[in-house]
């Protein structure tokens, strides 16, 4: 089973610009958008049996990709 990534723009399309003008206007939302975007990947990777790990650090790696994908949610929809 091919898995696919969960960029941000993917997850939420609505929010297509004021993720652009986040990722250049405000540092701490791109440092946090960057480790969501290396977190996926990891995942991804995973997923797909090319970097191989445990089931509990795919676990891990998912919970932390989704902690961090409601914290970027929460300053889209919210500003700061």
């Amino acid at each position: 089973m091919q898995y696919e990534h969960h960029g941000l723009v993917h997850e939420f399309p609505e929010y297509r610009e004021k993720i652009h003008t986040l990722k250049m206007t405000d540092h701490h939302f791109k440092k946090l958008f960057d480790e969501y975007h290396k977190l996926d990947k990891e995942v991804f990777r995973v997923e797909n049996d090319i970097d191989p790990k445990s089931d509990i650090t795919l676990e891990n790696l998912k919970k932390q990709r989704l902690a961090l994908k409601d914290e970027l949610f929460q300053i889209l929809k919210n500003g700061k």
